[in-house]
C-alpha cells in the first residue's frame, strides 16, 4: 500500500472495503479494495481466492473492469483496480429522483443494456455465472 495515497472510500461490502487511491509513480486514479478480514477465517479465505482467481480469468475481457494487480500486506489481500467514477445505480439516483427527475432516455438504456450483455457475454464464454448482478456492481 506504501505506493498508494488513499484519497477516500468509495464503497463497503459484506467482504470487504473499497477506496479510491492515486498511485504515487504514476499518478493513476485506482479503486483498491482491501478485505475487512484475515486469511485466517476460512470463509473468507475462500472468498478471496474465488474473486482473484475470476477476475484473473475475465479481466481481459470487454466490458469487465480490469485488475491491476493483487497483493497481500499483514495478512490482507489488496486488489487494484482500474477507477470508475460512478456505477449504474449512482447514474440512476441522479437521474431519477426529485421533483424534477426525468426518465433514463432510450438511446442510454439501450447502450446500457449492449454492454451489460456483452460482460455476461464474456462470463458465459468462461463459464463463469456472476451472481451478484446489481446496479451497485455495473460500473
Amino acid at each position: 500500500m506504501n505506493k498508494y495515497e488513499v484519497l477516500g472510500v468509495v464503497g463497503e461490502g459484506a467482504y470487504g472495503i473499497v477506496l479510491k487511491c492515486r498511485n504515487k509513480e504514476n499518478a493513476e486514479t485506482v479503486a483498491i479494495k482491501k478485505f475487512k478480514e484475515s486469511e485466517d477465517d476460512e470463509k473468507v479465505r475462500k472468498t478471496m481466492m474465488r474473486e482473484v482467481r475470476l477476475l484473473k480469468l475475465l479481466s481481459a475481457g470487454e466490458n469487465i473492469v480490469t485488475l491491476h494487480e493483487a497483493f497481500r500486506r499483514k495478512g490482507r489481500l489488496y486488489l487494484v483496480f482500474e477507477y470508475l467514477d460512478t456505477d449504474l445505480k449512482k447514474y440512476m439516483d441522479l437521474t431519477g429522483k426529485g421533483p424534477n427527475a426525468t426518465p433514463v432516455p432510450m438511446d442510454i438504456v439501450k447502450r446500457l443494456m449492449f454492454h451489460l450483455v456483452k460482460g455476461i457475454t464474456h462470463c458465459h464464454q468462461h463459464g463463469v455465472l456472476h451472481r451478484d448482478l446489481k446496479p451497485q456492481n455495473l460500473l
